[in-house]
């Protein structure tokens, strides 16, 4: 079965596709999977989005695979060979991930929410601070490939490689730190070596060298637990972020005519890209 395309090709219809659980409105339920598509309409990207999540939705992408710093997807378009998709993005260098480890852990609430499987809302925050922003910052940021003829970037075959990009993220938000070079059991073991290392370490400093005399006789929990020193810990202080939280800032400025580079120019009867012009000059700020 074959559908007319956006240029007026038939698209070949495929059964057993990834087909996006979204049926109609905005894709992505959780707030990293929005801020992703979010940071993607900012690019003014235009009517491509759109297509793509008709694709996403009609399930015309086969396969989509996330490793290191490169997505990998098969869609199938009006060919009969599907079209082979690549979204590459940097990886996180070694010394970024320490830090952002560092923090991570250094947080109770933060470190909970990794191990529970969600990512912590001030995430941004401490990899922008470590010198890594979570998401591209610009469409250059995002190295985009498709084996189709058009020559639009991205097409509507990446663009429904977004989509169902955002849907993974929603079922498993490790799939962007995987993206960015950290796969989930690694920065598990390292949240969980660095919180026990630190614990350790704090109990070393406070707690004197007992001698012979002083070894508690085995009278039970109680009486063992009574001869150890109070822990050093800030109550006060324990449930707060280690980097400061602020309102969020949006990362992109959007400029007043938005809508209307995103749109073609009229047609000739309703007076053409002339007629666009003109509306241009209503967007302008006053001064």
């Amino acid at each position: 079965m074959t559908t007319p395309d956006y240029w007026g090709a038939r698209t070949v219809r495929v059964e057993g596709g990834i087909r996006a659980r979204s049926t109609r409105g905005a894709i992505g339920e959780s707030w990293w999977s929005k801020r992703f598509l979010a940071v993607l309409e900012s690019f003014a990207l235009g009517t491509r989005l759109t297509r793509g999540r008709n694709y996403a939705r009609a399930g015309q992408v086969l396969s989509l695979d996330i490793a290191p710093g490169t997505v990998r997807a098969s869609v199938q378009g009006s060919r009969p060979r599907p079209y082979e998709v690549t979204i590459a993005l940097a990886v996180f260098p070694d010394p970024a991930w320490a830090a952002i480890e560092q923090a991570l852990a250094a947080e109770a609430l933060g470190a909970a929410k990794l191990l529970a499987g969600e990512l912590p809302p001030h995430v941004e925050d401490v990899c922008l601070a470590a010198g890594a922003p979570l998401f591209p910052a610009r469409l250059a940021d995002l190295a985009m490939r498709c084996s189709c003829p058009d020559q639009a970037v991205p097409c509507k075959h990446l663009a429904a490689t977004f989509y169902l990009l955002a849907e993974r993220f929603d079922a498993d938000p490790f799939d962007i730190l995987l993206w960015r070079g950290r796969a989930r059991d690694a920065l598990l073991a390292a949240l969980r070596t660095i919180r026990a290392g630190s614990h350790v370490e704090a109990l070393a400093e406070d707690e004197p060298e007992p001698s012979t005399a002083e070894m508690p006789s085995p009278i039970g929990t109680a009486g063992a637990l009574a001869n150890l020193p109070e822990p050093d810990v800030e109550i006060e202080r324990f449930w707060l972020s280690p980097v400061p939280l602020t309102d969020p800032v949006p990362s992109h400025a959007t400029e007043r005519d938005l809508l209307l580079r995103q749109l073609p120019p009229p047609p000739p009867e309703l007076g053409g890209a002339e007629a666009l012009r003109r509306l241009r000059r209503w967007y302008r700020p006053r001064s």
